[in-house]
């Protein structure tokens, strides 16, 4: 193989091995220049790029030494070796400009230079023409080969392939910028509305019950009606400060030995009455002797297991059972709560701890209730160190389980955000 042929490969393959990088791009496509005029032995290159609007090139990237004197030219579509090659999306060879009248001279003119020969290749993207990948001067008056040609396509491709790396990696900087904004006036907004919602709220609900003092039993119905939806957005409001106390760092831990058995007979004891309306069995099922203790804030705790028993019995049919279990490891306490109702579906179980988020729309619908109950247990199981998860068939049921360390950190806040 001849020496050049071999400094040919070898130099291509160190600009694809460079674009597999994380390089900016002028920097890498101004390498990519000078290779196109050291191994097509020119004596400069060019990459314009089309602007579709005006049906004009500019120069992209240029060597340093024209920058300043074609940093505003324009080269248009028609009359010029570039519109040629951009319209049939093909390579071409001019050899003696002064012989092609689709040499544009002005470009000579701007940048006090002379145009003699010159090879361009087509700049594809997506399948389509975006700009054009020029040579000039070959060398000693010698003519431009096939070969010249193949070295630009192949340069082209590279500079191409780098442009849509840049254009997708600002479209994803872009798109992150965009959803962090999104997520903060989001937070503002639960912020906000939970904070102004509280006080007007608990007006109502002190005078509704008091006014059912008053009244006489014909009106208990209605004014029950109120204390009852007034209690439903209360619980809505809650779970929007929890659930947004945890996104910003307000949120914090009141750690003391508690026993996670105690804790599940208090909540199974708080919805015996809601699993007996719906002819549920709800149960318990706890070691003997052992009370499972362990560092946590029993009241978050007691909120996250409330939400999991209370999803339980609302999505489990008239007859079905909910069953909670506690059990110890070396390290963990591990809580379930299993139930024989409609189970998720497969594609919603990735999602099914996101804020906001329900699966089968017209299901929660008829049962009520945000997507907030999962987003803040995860949370608040977060928040002591442990984890949550779902394992669940559709038509079968689902058991939810979350682990707790035995000894948890003494720490006021969530770990790696600042306490409150």
């Amino acid at each position: 193989m001849p020496i050049d042929r071999l400094k040919l490969l070898e130099r291509l393959l160190d600009l694809t091995r460079t674009l597999s990088l994380s390089v900016d791009l002028e920097a890498y496509l101004q390498t990519v220049l000078s290779a196109a005029s050291e191994l097509t032995d020119s004596e400069t290159a060019s990459i314009m790029e089309y602007d579709r609007n005006t049906k004009e090139f500019y120069f992209k990237f240029i060597p340093w030494f024209h920058r300043e004197a074609l940093s505003g030219a324009r080269v248009p579509l028609s009359g010029s070796v570039a519109g040629w090659i951009f319209s049939n999306v093909k390579p071409a060879i001019v050899n003696d400009t002064s012989k092609d009248e689709r040499h544009y001279e002005k470009i000579d003119h701007l940048a006090n230079f002379t145009t003699r020969s010159l090879a361009g290749a087509p700049l594809i993207l997506r399948g389509k023409p975006i700009g054009v990948f020029e040579v000039f001067n070959k060398a000693n008056g010698a003519h431009y080969t096939e070969e010249d040609v193949l070295v630009l396509e192949t340069l082209a491709s590279l500079s191409s392939t780098a442009i849509q790396n840049y254009q997708l990696e600002n479209t994803v900087q872009t798109a992150r910028e965009e959803a962090r904004e999104l997520n903060r006036m989001k937070n503002d907004f639960i912020a906000i509305t939970s904070h102004e919602l509280r006080t007007p709220l608990g007006l109502i609900l002190g005078h509704a019950t008091f006014l059912r003092e008053l009244v006489g039993s014909e009106y208990h119905e209605q004014v029950d009606a109120i204390i009852r939806n007034a209690s439903r957005l209360k619980e809505i409001i809650e779970s929007l400060s929890n659930v947004d106390n945890y996104q910003t760092g307000a949120a914090s831990l009141r750690q003391r030995r508690a026993s996670m058995v105690r804790i599940g007979e208090d909540v199974i004891a708080s919805f015996r009455e809601m699993a007996a309306q719906k002819g549920i069995t709800l149960k318990g099922e706890f070691p003997e002797n052992d009370g499972l203790f362990a560092d946590v804030d029993a009241a978050k705790i007691v909120i996250v297991l409330s939400n999991l028993v209370k999803n339980a019995v609302t999505f489990t049919p008239e007859g079905g059972h909910v069953t909670v279990r506690g059990s110890r490891d070396a390290a963990d306490i591990r809580v379930e709560v299993q139930d024989d109702g409609m189970g998720i579906p497969a594609k919603d179980l990735e999602m099914i701890f996101e804020r906001f988020y329900q699966v089968e729309s017209h299901l929660t619908r008829k049962h009520g209730g945000m997507g907030l109950g999962l987003s803040v247990a995860r949370g608040m199981i977060e928040m002591h160190g442990g984890r949550i998860w779902v394992e669940s068939e559709e038509g079968k049921g689902s058991v939810f389980t979350f682990l707790l360390p035995l000894e948890a950190e003494r720490s006021s806040s969530i770990p790696g955000r600042p306490a409150a």
